[in-house]
């Protein structure tokens, strides 16, 4: 069975309420986009259900099905204590980031009733005396829910497919 065909049967959505839920969903990733390009970590935990899970984990980990992460935070606690570290407690360089989210794909509804989407991600990163330099690029594999009307992340698996990273990501991707 296709790929295609696989989503055509999970998808229980009509093509548009799929376009809603494209506009909402870049709606979002341009507001996680903002927030973490403007260093507002603190803000980063909220974009998450209070069970969110986000990993940064490597294209061929993800193909093999590897549970294994360069970041792994299970739950919004999890998710605070990376953003105060990364505040308060790490040592990095100053630096500016810019997210570039494209080609949203909103692929259907889960057993759960999870919106499953994906996009394209690249992430820049400019070091106050360096030049500018892709940090990542790659594709987050998304779970959606609905709080109060708003999209929250139940889950954001940021699959990458740069095969040399710099042992320095200090910011979520």
């Amino acid at each position: 069975m296709t790929e295609a065909a696989r989503d055509r049967g999970r998808n229980a959505l009509s093509a548009a309420e799929a376009r809603e839920l494209r506009f909402a969903i870049e709606e979002f990733n341009t507001e996680y986009a903002r927030t973490l390009d403007a260093a507002e970590i603190e803000r980063w935990p909220d974009f998450f259900t209070e069970d969110g899970f986000y990993r940064v984990t490597a294209r061929e980990n993800f193909d093999a099905g590897l549970p294994v992460g360069l970041v792994w935070c299970d739950g919004k606690p999890m998710l605070k204590d990376r953003a105060a570290a990364v505040r308060s407690t790490m040592v990095h360089a100053p630096r500016y980031l810019r997210h570039f989210t494209t080609n949203t794909r909103v692929a259907g509804l889960d057993a759960e009733g999870a919106v499953c989407a994906e996009s394209n991600y690249l992430v820049v990163e400019t070091l106050m005396e360096d030049e500018t330099r892709i940090l990542q690029a790659g594709r987050y594999l998304d779970r959606f829910v609905r709080a109060d009307g708003a999209l929250l992340l139940k889950s954001r698996d940021c699959v990458y497919d740069t095969l040399l990273i710099p042992n320095d990501i200090v910011y979520p991707v």
